[in-house]
């Protein structure tokens, strides 16, 4: 690429690797440039970009990419955004100059101390908040831009653009399959950062180039000459080997250069994924092979979706050499990357999805942890490692590592089992959040913490949203059980207790649970609600489960049964031995889904469906036992009526927090009743709600119950 500076924009873009901007938008670059201030001219980083926009070019990059690099490092011409002819792109232009942006507040992060320790939490944070990847290939070839100039820069400047590179750049290219920057990035960085071995390697290097050059030579056209006769349409080429991928294979093997047999290397392209099995046939006929040296990328492609064939062959005068095959179109996705799908965005809506899809891969494939080149993108990866994750910053810039839906508590956690033991709030970018606040990546949080370690039991239960990991619900765990048993026993119980009167089964027999969760007597099941081994919901669907089983009455064999089905269309209930009578839910006691049910023949209105334990049932059942009927619930239909008693403080908005509740629990609110006493300073509310089933109700009221001033929250009846 030409080095040469450039005298001002107009030499700019009038280079080829601007060609691709619209004429109308370079008029009107070059007329807010001649009309603005010299100085800004004349501090404008020329060179630099010149060299930017000529390896954009080099990847195909599109006009939106080549002018978000242009404005980036021109600002006053960014200020003047607004009265540019952009047209369609300007939504691109200024997404991408927003990545970009936040590129910048990545870097000066690396800047920070310790920055090389977490320098993949880094990647991953850029990633995470920038929203159109191809800011990425743009960071690439502009770092590229200013790695070349470095030598013009004070040597602390020069080693921290160069440690920065290493860091980030180069590992982001490899990731990305951009070979062609990839290899220059290495190659300057380790220039800079270890110039002794760098010039080392070199001089070994060019010390043994003509030999390596001769030889090479005759390899090819031994191999040319035979694919040719073979009918195989070929290009055979020496292959560049890079000065870092050098010192790189000297550490790994720990071997001399001297020693380093795939410094000889030639390339074989041919026209498809046929052709490339037939040239490896060709090159093993030749010479033999070295088994432990082959590679097939094109059967189990990298994770950056490289595609070749490696094979190392003892070639002539006994010395080996290395072989790549490969088609051109993997070729060019081997020196290009992901952007060559860039050229995808043009034409067609196919197109556009072909494009959407290779996004898709790119944004799984930058989530990868590890830049292994042995990993498979599309095998079954282990869940926790695929899930969307957040990266969350320290005050100290540390970059927390969290899955998606983390909380201030679950980075407390991450940060030591201690700070979240001893947890009492939290801030996020300065402002004071509820410890279930939901974090997303860039959000900077400071833990605010107390002198004792004393975490909740309520923590631990999934419903209350206040952990997220599993690896943090495990910490608070461990800590009660430390706790001498007669506390657990006693908070369990105390756990176990709110939860059934909410849900009106004080009088439940736990017995039952104690052998559906298999502890040893009541006070050990009391244990695991404590230590969040047994959720209170599961003890008193269980509870529900084993009053159903107990109190069904007996019936007998009957015929199959039938559903009764809602004005949708959807079972709400089956019924055993009737036809198509009309079912409705008893209003004494609102059975909702999973509650153990019974239904009862009416004369004139079907049959009518009660809870078990319904008193109103009792005495009907006493009087017409024959009218009683088996009843089950079928599949989920629009809702289920139920009463809810809330008991509180009568404080401002409490009403409003009620509802906005209920309503982000997906259930729905049919009437309120309020009955106030004056002057209490107390608020009785009852309320019907429609839910979807019981597990709806139970999560429901144990969120009401959460809410501040709320002192109970039951179901009535």
């Amino acid at each position: 690429m030409n080095r040469a500076s450039v005298p001002g924009l107009d030499g700019l873009l009038n280079r080829p690797s601007a060609a691709a901007l619209p004429p109308v938008l370079r008029d009107a670059l070059l007329q807010r440039w001649q009309a603005d201030d010299a100085d800004h001219t004349q501090a404008a980083p020329w060179p630099v970009l010149g060299d930017t926009l000529d390896a954009l070019a080099l990847l195909s990059a599109d006009d939106s990419a080549l002018l978000a690099a242009l404005l980036f490092d021109l600002p006053w011409l960014r200020a003047g955004l607004e009265g540019l002819p952009l047209g369609s792109h300007k939504t691109a232009v200024v997404g991408l100059l927003d990545g970009l942006d936040a590129a910048d507040q990545v870097w000066a992060l690396h800047a920070g101390r310790d920055a090389g320790r977490n320098s993949e939490g880094l990647r991953r944070l850029l990633l995470s908040i920038i929203h159109d990847l191809r800011v990425v290939p743009i960071l690439l070839a502009r770092q590229l831009a200013r790695m070349r100039a470095a030598d013009r820069l004070p040597e602390e400047q020069r080693r921290a653009l160069a440690q920065l590179t290493r860091d980030i750049h180069a590992p982001l290219a490899n990731r990305l399959g951009i070979w062609q920057l990839k290899w220059e990035l290495e190659d300057l960085a380790f220039r800079h950062l270890e110039p002794e071995t760098y010039r080392r390697i070199a001089r070994e290097v060019d010390e043994t180039r003509l030999a390596r050059e001769r030889y090479v030579e005759h390899v090819k056209k031994v191999l040319s000459r035979e694919l040719l006769a073979q009918g195989i349409e070929a290009e055979v080429s020496g292959r560049p080997k890079h000065i870092y991928s050098i010192w790189r294979k000297m550490q790994k093997k720990r071997l001399a250069y001297e020693q380093l047999y795939d410094i000889r290397a030639v390339r074989v392209m041919v026209k498809d994924v046929a052709a490339c099995y037939a040239a490896l046939g060709v090159v093993h006929s030749l010479w033999a092979p070295v088994p432990s040296e082959f590679d097939d990328y094109i059967a189990r492609p990298k994770a950056n979706d490289y595609r070749s064939l490696h094979t190392a062959v003892v070639g002539p005068e006994g010395r080996t050499i290395e072989v790549q095959i490969r088609s051109h179109d993997m070729h060019a996705q081997a020196e290009l990357g992901v952007a060559a799908h860039w050229r995808y965005k043009e034409g067609s809506k196919g197109a556009e999805k072909a494009f959407d899809r290779k996004i898709t891969w790119m944004r799984q494939l930058l989530e990868q942890s590890q830049d292994g080149s042995s990993g498979e993108l599309a095998g079954a990866l282990d869940a926790e490692l695929t899930e969307d994750r957040v990266y969350a910053l320290s005050p100290k810039d540390e970059v927390m590592d969290l899955p998606q839906g983390a909380t201030p508590l679950d980075f407390a956690y991450h940060v030591h089992t201690m700070v979240g033991h001893r947890c009492r709030g939290a801030k996020v970018n300065g402002r004071i959040v509820p410890l279930t606040y939901r974090l997303r990546s860039g959000d900077r949080v400071e833990i605010l913490t107390g002198k004792e370690a004393d975490p909740r039991r309520d923590w631990l239960l999934a419903s209350n949203g206040y952990l997220a990991s599993n690896r943090s619900r495990e910490k608070v765990r461990g800590w009660f059980h430390k706790l001498d048993r007669a506390r657990n026993v006693q908070a369990g119980r105390d756990l176990l207790d709110r939860e059934l009167k909410r849900l009106g089964l004080q009088q439940a027999d736990l017995s039952i649970a104690t052998r559906k969760f298999h502890a040893d007597s009541v006070d050990d099941l009391y244990i695991q609600v404590a230590l969040g081994d047994t959720g209170p919901h599961q003890v008193s669907r269980a509870l529900l489960e084993a009053e159903r089983a107990a109190t069904q009455p007996a019936a007998p064999v009957l015929p199959r049964p039938t559903a009764r089905r809602d004005s949708l269309g959807k079972s709400k209930f089956t019924v055993q031995g009737v036809g198509n009578l009309l079912v409705q839910l008893a209003r004494c006691c609102q059975p909702v889904a999973g509650e153990p049910i019974v239904g009862y023949l009416t004369r004139t209105r079907g049959v009518t469906v009660h809870r078990t334990d319904c008193a109103a049932l009792a005495r009907l059942s006493a009087t017409s036992p024959q009218r009683i009927l088996p009843v089950e619930w079928g599949q989920a239909g629009s809702g289920y009526e139920v009463d809810v008693v809330v008991d509180a403080v009568d404080r401002r908005w409490l009403l409003k927090d009620i509802t906005n509740l209920i309503a982000q629990e997906d259930a729905y609110v049919l009437d309120i009743h309020s009955d106030n006493v004056r002057n209490s300073g107390r608020a009785h509310l009852r309320l019907r709600l429609k839910v979807s089933d019981y597990g709806q109700l139970s999560n429901l009221l144990g969120k009401l119950d959460a809410l501040p001033g709320v002192s109970d929250a039951r179901r009535l009846g």
